[in-house]
């Protein structure tokens, strides 16, 4: 089938669409919630609906030097899986036993989440080590895997 994608790539590849829809500022991130191979909703990180974005207003974190994973409560932006959530349920569409596709590993908020979501299964393509993270995900029975 030549340059046909597998289903994994396929969906990571629509979570890097959803990603270019970021207005954050350091790092566009995107997620989508799959089962049976149907897209049931998606994500990116950006700030709440109504509320100015950091393309239009900075980014505070920027302006304060605060360094990547820290002092999440300065951003104005909501993570891409916390938006793939919320999502689903504004459209009441049943998470439970879903994939999760997100082009970056879910910080421990994120992850906490997803698997009170019902998610069984986290695919991601970048990442950064979170022992507490990988813990939490380990003790929950929720699947995570980086894809190459």
């Amino acid at each position: 089938m030549g340059n046909r994608p597998n289903w994994n790539e396929y969906f990571m590849k629509m979570a890097e669409l959803a990603a270019s829809r970021s207005t954050c500022l350091r790092r566009k991130v995107g997620a989508i919630m799959v089962k049976d191979r149907q897209i049931l909703a998606t994500g990116y990180n950006g700030a709440p609906r109504g509320v100015t974005h950091c393309e239009k207003n900075s980014c505070l974190r920027e302006k304060l030097k605060v360094p990547s994973g820290e002092r999440h409560e300065l951003c104005r932006g909501v993570h891409a899986e916390q938006n793939l959530v919320a999502q689903a349920a504004f459209h009441g569409v049943k998470t439970e036993g879903a994939l999760v596709y997100c082009t970056n590993k879910p910080c421990v908020i994120c992850a906490k989440i997803l698997i009170n979501a019902g998610v069984d299964h986290i695919y991601y393509g970048r990442g950064y080590e979170d022992e507490f993270t990988d813990q939490l995900l380990e003790d929950s029975g929720v699947n995570c895997d980086k894809l190459d």
